[in-house]
């Protein structure tokens, strides 16, 4: 079996691909990179998926068997509340057993570098020819955790009060808990369970949690925060009451938003609405980084406000590394996930979600006047993304013939536009003289094809998305 570390490490079918033997070889050729390394230790967390904490102590026994010492999260955390615990720990390097946004029978290994960032691919590379040296014939080491927790080799720990306190040096919590604010968190079964109403108790705002216990199968829900997969959610805020919902998924490094109103706002609103709220009222300057799946209003307001914007390839193994590089206030992908100057180079959606809260404060609005604000600075903006699932085997042979039929004959123009240029470094993305654009591009961690456009109306949008698809043979999967 090929173990591959894609764009945010390597998930797998639960008891197919993903299990404990899997798991331990994996760990045994990441064991094997870390112990060349000086110092080696890390940090290993888990998520609330079924048997998430059982791998973690697959992991940590192989760990601790192969020399590193090893920190291990008391219960299921948020995948970057492990990571900055290797920041707080002085570990190099931490691995997270989530699956992030997948459905429940995924699970997956995420590797955290030294850096506290997502692994780069030169990383993923090495963590990858290291596995594949034991899958011909290593040896996998491995411990009893018990002995090992005796023997000093394995610590238990609860990484909640360092990570609250990160949290405190970046934002205005104490502002937001005196507001009277009254938020509504939607952990979806995941990760963030317990989190955003321990860091805004004590004052005047509440936090009514919903789906906040564990449920390996989450309920039978997909833990992606979008509009869809929120029907609970959306209505609670329709009826009123709230000012703020945030939502956050299985792992809780993304976040989805939904205002007063119930009104769901799109991931490339978010983002805009952060750039906008961090400029504006936090006085922050600064680059901005986002994926080329990200939104064109970053690249208004990056005019307006005479601040740079980078547009990467999708991952936070390219986002990360250029936010240090430039000392960049925010970066974003499409997803939503989004990370902020000062603190870790990896998305969190928790401190995104408490974002929007201080955004509230301090504008002095509604949610829904201030979504009113950016559309003012940066006009209508409109989004869609088609999930296009394929057969895991059918998968590659598709990837492989689209690729080459678009490298051969690219569009000039699509639905009625010209295409004036274009970037195949991450998928296939055209941009239009209209200043829209759409992008086909492939999954690196499930067999999925995503089509995604951004337009000045809905209707715009569909046109484009339909045109793509209809050249490349994939409407009838919609």
């Amino acid at each position: 079996m090929e173990i591959k570390f894609g764009t945010d490490g390597w998930r797998g079918i639960i008891a197919d691909d993903f299990t404990y033997e899997s798991v331990r070889v994996a760990t045994q050729g990441i064991a094997q990179y870390m112990v060349s390394r000086p110092n080696p230790s890390a940090i290993v967390g888990y998520d609330t998926r079924f048997a998430s904490d059982l791998f973690a102590r697959e992991v940590a026994q192989v760990l601790a068997a192969n020399g590193v010492k090893v920190f291990i999260i008391n219960a299921p955390a948020p995948t970057q509340v492990a990571t900055f615990a290797i920041l707080d720990k002085k570990a190099s390097g931490g691995l997270v057993i989530t699956a992030s946004h997948n459905p429940y029978y995924f699970s997956g290994l995420k590797y955290k570098p030294e850096y506290a960032g997502s692994a780069s691919p030169e990383v993923t590379a090495r963590l990858e020819e290291e596995i594949q040296r034991v899958q011909r014939g290593g040896r996998v080491r491995q411990v009893r955790f018990d002995d090992a927790q005796r023997e000093g080799k394995i610590e238990v720990f609860d990484p909640q009060p360092a990570y609250a306190a990160q949290l405190n040096r970046l934002i205005d919590l104490g502002a937001i808990k005196a507001a009277g604010l009254k938020i509504l968190h939607e952990p979806m079964y995941g990760a963030s369970q317990g989190y955003v109403r321990a860091l805004l108790s004590g004052g005047k705002t509440k936090v009514e949690e919903i789906h906040g216990e564990r449920n390996p199968g989450f309920g039978g829900m997909h833990p992606e925060p979008i509009a869809q997969y929120m029907p609970e959610a959306m209505e609670r805020m329709r009826k009123g009451g709230f000012d703020l919902c945030i939502a956050n998924d299985g792992d809780a490094d993304r976040v989805g938003i939904i205002d007063e109103r119930g009104t769901f706002i799109n991931q490339l609103q978010v983002m805009a609405l952060l750039m906008m709220y961090l400029i504006e009222k936090r006085g922050m300057k600064g680059d901005v980084v986002r994926s080329l799946t990200s939104t064109s209003m970053v690249d208004k307001l990056g005019k307006r406000f005479g601040v740079k914007v980078h547009e990467l390839q999708v991952g936070f193994k390219y986002i990360g590394p250029k936010m240090a590089e430039t000392n960049a206030i925010l970066g974003g992908e499409e997803s939503g996930g989004f990370a902020f100057r000062g603190h870790i180079p990896e998305r969190d959606g928790i401190l995104s979600g408490i974002s929007f809260a201080d955004m509230i404060v301090k504008y002095g609005q509604p949610l829904s006047k201030i979504m009113k604000h950016l559309t003012d600075l940066v006009g209508p903006h409109f989004y869609a993304r088609h999930d296009l699932h394929l057969d895991r085997q059918e998968y590659a042979g598709r990837r492989a013939e689209l690729y080459g039929r678009l490298e051969k004959d690219p569009p000039t123009e699509i639905a009625g536009g010209r295409v004036v240029r274009s970037r195949t470094d991450d998928g296939f993305k055209y941009y239009l003289e209209d200043g829209s654009w759409v992008l086909v591009r492939f999954s690196g961690t499930e067999p999925l094809i995503r089509v995604y456009s951004e337009a000045p109306s809905k209707e715009r949008v569909e046109q484009l998305l339909a045109a793509l698809e209809e050249k490349l043979g994939l409407r009838q999967l919609v």
